[in-house]
């Protein structure tokens, strides 16, 4: 028996791996926004320690690697927060990169499953 005024409409085994994959993108693109977050504060706090540096009058600082803190040469630690900061910058570029790419996925999907299904699924999220 049917409810509502809507039609019903066969899901083939090719609709329910497209509504699948959908959902695993989505999933996905949670993953990515939450990795995003984290790099965007890693970046930043790269960024205030380096300012932090630079006003600075010591030669010698407190570098943390690992759990310890270590003395190290300021011109040393200068190098390594650069590097640090190249190597997040690369990874936040890569995860927008994905982000865009799972983006421009599910709306093709949403295309397609909206285009056979119409009302009777809904791929947005509350």
């Amino acid at each position: 028996m049917q409810q509502g005024g809507g039609s019903e409409t066969e899901v083939t085994w090719e609709d329910q791996q497209n509504i699948n994959k959908f959902g695993r993108l989505n999933n996905r693109l949670h993953e990515l926004e939450d990795e995003i977050k984290v790099s965007k504060e890693t970046n930043e706090n790269l960024e205030d320690a380096s300012n932090e540096l630079i006003l600075t009058d010591e030669d010698v600082v407190r570098f943390q690697i690992g759990e310890v803190f270590a003395h190290v040469p300021k011109d040393e630690v200068e190098s390594r927060i650069e590097q640090m900061k190249e190597v997040t910058s690369k990874k936040l570029e890569g995860l927008e990169e994905e982000k865009d790419s799972v983006v421009a996925q599910m709306a093709e999907l949403k295309k397609i499953l909206y285009g056979k299904f119409k009302d009777s699924i809904n791929l947005e999220e509350d």
